[in-house]
């Protein structure tokens, strides 16, 4: 996860990953990624809450899939 949010830091995309301890505490969707900017588009904004860090760079992967931007090109 690290690489990929230098990768997108290099491209202008601003990445926040968190873990909250009060949601993992109570079983809730503890894990969370946001990411925006750079070629995503100046109005781009990607939200998602998740049980795992895992499910949490699948589903941004997916995301950056769709807007054209993957690092595994």
């Amino acid at each position: 996860m690290l690489e990929l949010m230098e990768w997108l830091a290099e491209r202008g995309v601003t990445t926040v990953l968190k873990v909250d301890g009060d949601r993992m505490t109570e079983h809730r969707k503890a894990w969370m990624v946001i990411v925006s900017g750079g070629p995503l588009g100046d109005d781009s904004f990607f939200r998602a809450d998740l049980t795992t860090a895992d499910g949490c760079l699948d589903s941004l992967l997916a995301h950056l899939k769709g807007k054209g931007l993957s690092p595994f090109k």
